[in-house]
Protein backbone atom coordinates (compact mmCIF):
# COMPACT_ATOMS: atom_id res chain seq x y z
CA UNK A 1 0.00 0.00 0.00
CA UNK A 2 1.54 3.52 -0.74
CA UNK A 3 0.66 5.68 2.73
CA UNK A 4 -0.25 9.42 1.99
CA UNK A 5 1.98 11.41 3.82
CA UNK A 6 2.41 15.09 5.04
CA UNK A 7 4.34 16.86 2.49
CA UNK A 8 6.98 17.71 4.78
CA UNK A 9 8.15 14.27 6.15
CA UNK A 10 10.95 12.80 4.31
CA UNK A 11 10.98 9.99 2.22
CA UNK A 12 12.98 6.57 3.21
CA UNK A 13 15.92 6.10 2.55
CA UNK A 14 19.65 7.96 3.10
CA UNK A 15 18.74 11.97 3.98
CA UNK A 16 18.55 13.96 0.81
CA UNK A 17 21.90 15.16 -0.16
CA UNK A 18 21.04 19.19 0.61
CA UNK A 19 19.16 18.55 3.88
CA UNK A 20 22.42 17.01 4.90
CA UNK A 21 24.69 19.61 3.66
CA UNK A 22 22.66 21.70 5.91
CA UNK A 23 22.76 19.39 8.86
CA UNK A 24 26.78 18.90 8.77
CA UNK A 25 27.73 22.59 7.77
CA UNK A 26 26.64 23.33 11.94
CA UNK A 27 28.72 20.72 12.83
CA UNK A 28 31.56 21.79 14.82
CA UNK A 29 35.23 20.80 14.25
CA UNK A 30 37.68 21.12 17.21
CA UNK A 31 40.04 18.52 16.83
CA UNK A 32 43.18 19.51 14.40
CA UNK A 33 44.08 15.64 13.86
CA UNK A 34 40.75 15.08 11.98
CA UNK A 35 42.09 15.06 8.34
CA UNK A 36 38.99 14.13 7.00
CA UNK A 37 35.65 15.16 8.86
CA UNK A 38 32.01 14.77 7.96
CA UNK A 39 30.90 16.13 4.90
CA UNK A 40 28.70 15.39 1.53
CA UNK A 41 30.42 12.64 -0.52
CA UNK A 42 32.87 11.53 2.27
CA UNK A 43 32.68 7.73 2.90
CA UNK A 44 34.71 7.82 6.24
CA UNK A 45 36.36 9.90 8.53
CA UNK A 46 40.22 10.22 8.84
CA UNK A 47 42.13 10.63 12.11
CA UNK A 48 46.14 11.97 12.08
CA UNK A 49 48.03 9.15 14.26
CA UNK A 50 51.15 9.76 13.88
CA UNK A 51 52.74 8.64 10.32
CA UNK A 52 49.63 6.35 10.37
CA UNK A 53 46.14 7.72 9.58
CA UNK A 54 43.03 6.02 11.68
CA UNK A 55 40.54 6.00 9.13
CA UNK A 56 36.36 4.95 10.67
CA UNK A 57 33.38 4.64 9.28
CA UNK A 58 29.87 3.79 10.29
CA UNK A 59 26.89 2.43 8.50
CA UNK A 60 23.65 0.10 8.88
CA UNK A 61 22.20 -1.76 6.72
CA UNK A 62 18.11 -1.06 6.43
CA UNK A 63 17.02 -1.98 2.84
CA UNK A 64 18.15 -6.00 2.86
CA UNK A 65 16.33 -8.28 5.25
CA UNK A 66 18.18 -11.63 4.14
CA UNK A 67 22.20 -11.84 4.96
CA UNK A 68 22.14 -8.70 6.52
CA UNK A 69 25.65 -9.69 8.45
CA UNK A 70 27.40 -10.48 5.56
CA UNK A 71 26.23 -6.90 3.95
CA UNK A 72 26.98 -4.75 7.02
CA UNK A 73 30.37 -6.30 7.31
CA UNK A 74 30.90 -5.67 3.63
CA UNK A 75 29.65 -2.22 3.18
CA UNK A 76 31.53 -0.54 6.13
CA UNK A 77 34.93 -2.41 4.96
CA UNK A 78 34.06 -0.80 1.01
CA UNK A 79 34.05 2.45 2.72
CA UNK A 80 37.74 2.50 4.51
CA UNK A 81 38.93 1.01 1.27
CA UNK A 82 37.93 3.85 -1.36
CA UNK A 83 39.99 5.92 1.36
CA UNK A 84 43.42 3.77 0.63
CA UNK A 85 43.36 2.19 3.86
CA UNK A 86 43.14 -1.68 5.04
CA UNK A 87 40.15 -2.51 6.85
CA UNK A 88 41.31 -4.19 10.10
CA UNK A 89 38.84 -3.92 12.83
CA UNK A 90 34.94 -4.07 13.21
CA UNK A 91 32.66 -3.36 15.66
CA UNK A 92 28.49 -4.78 15.37
CA UNK A 93 25.47 -3.73 16.82
CA UNK A 94 22.43 -6.31 16.51
CA UNK A 95 19.05 -4.73 16.79
CA UNK A 96 16.41 -7.42 16.92
CA UNK A 97 12.96 -7.12 17.29
CA UNK A 98 10.97 -7.55 20.18
CA UNK A 99 8.66 -10.41 19.78
CA UNK A 100 10.34 -12.08 16.90
CA UNK A 101 13.90 -12.48 17.78
CA UNK A 102 15.45 -15.81 18.51
CA UNK A 103 18.54 -17.49 19.69
CA UNK A 104 18.65 -18.71 16.22
CA UNK A 105 18.65 -15.43 14.62
CA UNK A 106 20.72 -13.70 16.78
CA UNK A 107 23.52 -16.49 16.04
CA UNK A 108 22.96 -16.84 11.83
CA UNK A 109 23.49 -12.92 11.89
CA UNK A 110 26.89 -13.37 13.47
CA UNK A 111 27.67 -16.14 11.95
CA UNK A 112 27.45 -14.16 8.99
CA UNK A 113 29.07 -11.54 10.21
CA UNK A 114 31.97 -13.71 11.47
CA UNK A 115 32.40 -15.66 7.82
CA UNK A 116 32.67 -12.28 6.19
CA UNK A 117 35.30 -10.42 8.82
CA UNK A 118 37.30 -13.93 8.38
CA UNK A 119 37.96 -13.40 4.12
CA UNK A 120 39.06 -9.51 5.11
CA UNK A 121 41.05 -10.98 7.66
CA UNK A 122 39.06 -8.31 9.83
CA UNK A 123 38.83 -8.53 13.86
CA UNK A 124 35.84 -8.46 15.61
CA UNK A 125 36.38 -6.29 18.28
CA UNK A 126 33.37 -5.44 20.17
CA UNK A 127 30.14 -4.25 19.51
CA UNK A 128 26.33 -4.65 21.06
CA UNK A 129 23.53 -6.27 20.83
CA UNK A 130 20.09 -5.99 22.13
CA UNK A 131 15.87 -6.76 21.89
CA UNK A 132 14.62 -3.51 20.49
CA UNK A 133 11.15 -2.29 20.24
CA UNK A 134 8.97 -1.18 17.35
CA UNK A 135 11.29 -3.51 14.82
CA UNK A 136 9.59 -5.38 12.00
CA UNK A 137 13.09 -7.19 11.09
CA UNK A 138 16.94 -7.21 12.46
CA UNK A 139 19.42 -4.44 11.60
CA UNK A 140 22.40 -4.11 11.90
CA UNK A 141 24.98 -1.61 12.20
CA UNK A 142 28.49 -1.54 11.97
CA UNK A 143 31.96 0.50 12.33
CA UNK A 144 34.79 -0.15 10.46
CA UNK A 145 37.56 0.85 11.56
CA UNK A 146 41.46 0.74 9.31
CA UNK A 147 44.96 2.20 8.92
CA UNK A 148 47.01 3.59 5.85
CA UNK A 149 49.87 5.38 6.17
CA UNK A 150 49.66 9.19 5.29
CA UNK A 151 50.99 9.11 2.49
CA UNK A 152 49.05 6.10 0.50
CA UNK A 153 45.39 7.95 2.11
CA UNK A 154 43.10 8.10 -1.21
CA UNK A 155 40.96 11.94 -0.84
CA UNK A 156 37.70 12.26 -2.36
CA UNK A 157 38.73 15.74 -2.78
CA UNK A 158 41.82 15.76 -4.57
CA UNK A 159 39.75 14.54 -7.78
CA UNK A 160 40.96 16.93 -10.60
CA UNK A 161 40.16 18.50 -13.71
CA UNK A 162 41.47 16.42 -16.81
CA UNK A 163 40.59 13.43 -14.68
CA UNK A 164 39.43 10.15 -16.26
CA UNK A 165 36.17 8.35 -14.54
CA UNK A 166 36.73 4.38 -14.25
CA UNK A 167 34.32 2.00 -13.14
CA UNK A 168 34.52 -1.44 -12.14
CA UNK A 169 32.47 -4.58 -13.17
CA UNK A 170 29.04 -3.01 -13.23
CA UNK A 171 26.52 -1.18 -11.27
CA UNK A 172 23.77 -2.13 -8.88
CA UNK A 173 25.10 -5.37 -8.42
CA UNK A 174 24.10 -5.03 -4.36
CA UNK A 175 20.26 -4.10 -5.86
CA UNK A 176 20.00 -6.60 -8.41
CA UNK A 177 21.11 -9.10 -5.93
CA UNK A 178 18.83 -7.88 -3.17
CA UNK A 179 15.85 -8.17 -5.57
CA UNK A 180 16.30 -11.38 -6.71
CA UNK A 181 16.57 -12.80 -3.44
CA UNK A 182 13.39 -10.91 -2.03
CA UNK A 183 11.64 -10.11 -5.53
CA UNK A 184 11.53 -13.81 -6.58
CA UNK A 185 7.78 -14.42 -6.41
CA UNK A 186 7.44 -10.79 -8.21
CA UNK A 187 10.03 -11.47 -10.65
CA UNK A 188 9.36 -14.80 -11.92
CA UNK A 189 7.16 -14.41 -14.55
CA UNK A 190 8.70 -11.40 -15.61
CA UNK A 191 12.54 -12.46 -15.78
CA UNK A 192 13.97 -15.79 -16.47
CA UNK A 193 14.57 -18.36 -13.92
CA UNK A 194 18.54 -18.57 -15.21
CA UNK A 195 18.91 -14.79 -14.63
CA UNK A 196 17.00 -14.44 -11.05
CA UNK A 197 19.11 -17.44 -9.97
CA UNK A 198 22.39 -15.76 -10.95
CA UNK A 199 21.73 -12.52 -9.61
CA UNK A 200 20.94 -14.49 -6.02
CA UNK A 201 24.36 -14.93 -6.02
CA UNK A 202 26.01 -11.63 -6.74
CA UNK A 203 25.87 -11.45 -2.87
CA UNK A 204 29.08 -13.39 -3.36
CA UNK A 205 30.37 -13.90 -6.89
CA UNK A 206 31.31 -11.32 -8.08
CA UNK A 207 30.19 -9.47 -4.82
CA UNK A 208 29.06 -6.79 -3.14
CA UNK A 209 33.18 -6.08 -1.73
CA UNK A 210 35.79 -3.54 -3.85
CA UNK A 211 38.58 -4.13 -1.21
CA UNK A 212 40.29 -5.98 -3.45
CA UNK A 213 39.78 -3.22 -6.19
CA UNK A 214 40.51 -0.71 -4.12
CA UNK A 215 43.95 -1.77 -2.76
CA UNK A 216 44.95 -2.86 -6.04
CA UNK A 217 44.27 0.26 -7.94
CA UNK A 218 46.01 2.16 -4.92
CA UNK A 219 48.59 -0.27 -5.80
CA UNK A 220 49.54 0.41 -9.48
CA UNK A 221 49.24 4.18 -8.66
CA UNK A 222 48.61 8.04 -9.37
CA UNK A 223 44.83 7.16 -8.23
CA UNK A 224 43.36 10.97 -6.79
CA UNK A 225 39.91 9.62 -5.58
CA UNK A 226 37.92 6.43 -5.01
CA UNK A 227 33.89 6.04 -3.78
CA UNK A 228 31.87 3.17 -3.78
CA UNK A 229 28.58 4.35 -4.73
CA UNK A 230 25.42 2.92 -2.36
CA UNK A 231 22.38 4.34 -2.01
CA UNK A 232 21.08 6.52 -4.53
CA UNK A 233 23.07 4.15 -7.07
CA UNK A 234 25.95 5.54 -9.44
CA UNK A 235 24.15 8.90 -10.19
CA UNK A 236 24.18 9.72 -6.52
CA UNK A 237 27.90 8.24 -6.27
CA UNK A 238 28.86 10.37 -9.00
CA UNK A 239 27.56 13.24 -7.55
CA UNK A 240 29.11 13.12 -4.32
CA UNK A 241 32.48 12.45 -5.71
CA UNK A 242 32.11 15.45 -7.78
CA UNK A 243 30.77 17.78 -5.02
CA UNK A 244 33.58 16.52 -2.66
CA UNK A 245 36.22 18.12 -5.19
CA UNK A 246 34.21 20.50 -5.87
CA UNK A 247 34.41 19.62 -9.59
CA UNK A 248 32.06 19.05 -12.80
CA UNK A 249 31.57 15.82 -14.68
CA UNK A 250 31.34 14.90 -18.45
CA UNK A 251 29.57 11.41 -17.93
CA UNK A 252 28.66 8.83 -20.72
CA UNK A 253 25.39 7.30 -19.82
CA UNK A 254 25.80 4.65 -22.46
CA UNK A 255 29.15 3.30 -21.39
CA UNK A 256 27.96 2.80 -17.42
CA UNK A 257 27.96 -0.70 -17.78
CA UNK A 258 24.76 -2.57 -16.72
CA UNK A 259 24.83 -6.36 -16.32
CA UNK A 260 22.15 -8.10 -18.20
CA UNK A 261 20.86 -9.20 -15.32
CA UNK A 262 20.02 -5.84 -13.78
CA UNK A 263 18.71 -5.18 -16.78
CA UNK A 264 16.30 -7.56 -16.96
CA UNK A 265 15.53 -6.90 -13.18
CA UNK A 266 14.95 -3.04 -13.43
CA UNK A 267 12.93 -3.65 -16.81
CA UNK A 268 10.58 -5.84 -14.75
CA UNK A 269 10.20 -3.83 -12.25
CA UNK A 270 10.12 -0.08 -13.33
CA UNK A 271 13.36 0.93 -12.03
CA UNK A 272 16.50 3.01 -12.92
CA UNK A 273 19.56 0.09 -12.54
CA UNK A 274 21.57 3.99 -12.12
CA UNK A 275 19.58 4.78 -9.37
CA UNK A 276 20.06 1.55 -7.90
CA UNK A 277 22.29 0.69 -4.46
CA UNK A 278 24.83 -0.29 -6.26
CA UNK A 279 27.77 -1.78 -3.55
CA UNK A 280 30.28 -4.20 -5.75
CA UNK A 281 31.59 -1.20 -8.14
CA UNK A 282 33.95 0.70 -7.55
CA UNK A 283 34.66 4.75 -9.06
CA UNK A 284 37.96 5.22 -9.61
CA UNK A 285 39.07 8.62 -10.53
CA UNK A 286 42.82 9.12 -11.95
CA UNK A 287 44.73 11.41 -14.77
CA UNK A 288 44.82 9.79 -18.14
CA UNK A 289 48.55 9.04 -18.04
CA UNK A 290 47.99 6.21 -15.15
CA UNK A 291 44.26 5.04 -16.54
CA UNK A 292 45.98 2.15 -18.84
CA UNK A 293 48.27 1.12 -16.16
CA UNK A 294 45.31 0.80 -13.28
CA UNK A 295 42.95 -1.33 -15.94
CA UNK A 296 45.95 -3.44 -16.65
CA UNK A 297 45.97 -4.23 -12.76
CA UNK A 298 42.41 -4.58 -12.32
CA UNK A 299 42.60 -6.68 -15.27
CA UNK A 300 45.28 -9.05 -13.38
CA UNK A 301 42.57 -9.78 -10.28
CA UNK A 302 40.07 -10.60 -13.31
CA UNK A 303 38.24 -7.10 -12.53
CA UNK A 304 36.49 -5.76 -15.35
CA UNK A 305 36.92 -1.61 -15.78
CA UNK A 306 35.11 0.75 -17.92
CA UNK A 307 36.18 4.27 -18.53
CA UNK A 308 32.72 6.58 -18.55
CA UNK A 309 34.17 9.98 -18.51
CA UNK A 310 35.57 13.16 -17.60
CA UNK A 311 36.31 15.41 -14.96
CA UNK A 312 35.62 18.75 -15.70
CA UNK A 313 35.90 22.47 -14.20
CA UNK A 314 33.27 23.42 -12.02
CA UNK A 315 31.94 25.46 -14.10
CA UNK A 316 30.98 23.08 -16.84
CA UNK A 317 28.04 21.24 -14.10
CA UNK A 318 27.92 18.12 -13.89
CA UNK A 319 26.28 16.33 -17.24
CA UNK A 320 25.12 12.36 -18.07
CA UNK A 321 24.80 11.89 -21.67
CA UNK A 322 22.27 8.96 -22.77
CA UNK A 323 20.98 7.82 -26.13
CA UNK A 324 22.28 11.34 -27.57
CA UNK A 325 20.48 13.17 -25.21
CA UNK A 326 22.78 15.22 -22.56
CA UNK A 327 20.84 16.42 -19.21
CA UNK A 328 22.26 17.23 -15.60
CA UNK A 329 23.92 14.82 -13.11
CA UNK A 330 21.84 14.68 -10.58
CA UNK A 331 21.53 13.25 -6.77
CA UNK A 332 18.41 11.19 -6.16
CA UNK A 333 16.16 11.81 -3.02
CA UNK A 334 15.95 8.31 -2.44
CA UNK A 335 17.43 4.79 -3.91
CA UNK A 336 15.28 2.77 -6.14
CA UNK A 337 14.64 -0.01 -3.89
CA UNK A 338 13.18 2.43 -1.38
CA UNK A 339 11.05 3.79 -3.44
CA UNK A 340 10.06 0.30 -4.66
CA UNK A 341 9.36 -0.36 -1.10
CA UNK A 342 7.13 2.38 -0.35
CA UNK A 343 5.30 1.45 -3.27
CA UNK A 344 5.71 -2.47 -4.82
CA UNK A 345 4.64 -2.67 -8.25
CA UNK A 346 2.84 -6.18 -9.16
CA UNK A 347 2.00 -6.67 -5.42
Amino acid sequence: MNHRVPPEWLPAGKLPARQLETVLRALPQRDPRVLVGPSVGEDAAVLEMGERCLVATTDPVTLASDRIGWYAVHVNANDVAVMGARPRWFFPVLLLPEGAATPTMAAGIMREIVDACDGLEVTICGGHTEITPGLDRPIVVGQMLGEVSRGRLVRKSALQSGDRLLVTRGVAIEGTAILARERAAVLRDRVPASAIAAAREWLFHPGISVVDAAMTAVEAGGVHAMHDPTEGGVLTGLWELATASGVGLSISGDRIPILPETRAVCEALHLDPLGLIASGALLIGAPPRVCDAIAAALARRQIAVTDIGDVVPADEGLTIEQGGVRRPLEPLDRDELARLTEAPPFA
